[in-house]
């Protein structure tokens, strides 16, 4: 009987740690995704900013698009001349995952 209760609560302390590590894991995969989607943005709206993509649309308009097709939401988008600083924002498990990503001309 004692080797029955211990064997269980090793089971239940091995599945409450399983479970752990795969919310863990799967917030480190949501923040990635969501780098990722604020770099792939930020790109689209310099590129369109500085004429390499032509399009119709306005920079963060493309960025807005960019961002969808990764499945995250623009939270903020700002153009100064040929550069342009994203904020996109992704949810994970009633968390929310925010990235900033800046991309065009070096600051200096």
């Amino acid at each position: 009987m004692a080797g029955t209760a211990l064997a269980a609560g090793v089971l239940t302390v091995a599945a409450t740690l399983s479970l752990g590590l795969a919310a863990v894991g799967g917030a480190a995969v949501t923040a990635q995704r969501t780098a990722g989607a604020a770099d792939a943005a930020a790109l689209a709206a310099a590129d369109a900013a500085s004429g390499a993509v032509i399009t119709d649309e306005d920079p963060c308009g493309l960025a807005v698009r960019v961002a969808a097709a990764s499945g995250a939401t623009v939270a903020a988008c700002t153009v100064r001349g040929l550069t342009a600083t994203v904020e996109v924002r992704t949810a994970y498990a009633g968390l929310v995952a925010v990235s900033r990503a800046r991309a065009g001309q070096p600051e200096g």
